[in-house]
């Protein structure tokens, strides 16, 4: 089943320049913050858990840890408030939901890091 010309102009306008990132990956979101009358923005630095949805309606899940305490952000890939995202490093994990992350501190929840020539060659930065 094909999508409407319309639903394909809308996703055609929300296509960006984005790297390529999947869960397992620590990535640097550049997310757009008003306060006020001002407009800034904010790094946040963290593992991707999740990936979800198609077209214009992608999320991802992003995992940091906060003062010792847990922090799950969900940003739409296509949202003008995420100015651009970073790729820092690929992760190597098997599975494509990272849940399993939630119950893990310090050390224990670090994910094994890419290595080689497909992790490097991946690695891009959007503007």
């Amino acid at each position: 089943m094909h999508a409407s010309k319309e639903v394909q102009l809308v996703e055609k306008k929300m296509a960006r320049n984005l790297p390529e990132f999947r869960s397992g990956d620590t990535v640097r979101v550049h997310a757009r913050i008003k306060e006020g009358g001002k407009e800034r923005i904010q790094y946040v630095e963290g593992v991707v858990i999740r990936r979800s949805g198609h077209g214009a309606t992608k999320t991802f899940t992003l995992r940091k840890i906060s003062d010792g305490i847990g922090v799950e952000l969900i940003y739409p890939i296509a949202s003008s408030n995420v100015a651009n995202i970073e790729v820092i490093t690929r992760g190597d994990v098997r599975r494509s939901r990272l849940y399993y992350l939630r119950g893990l501190t310090g050390k224990a929840a670090r994910l094994k890091e890419k290595v080689g020539e497909n992790a490097m060659k991946k690695k891009t930065v959007a503007k």
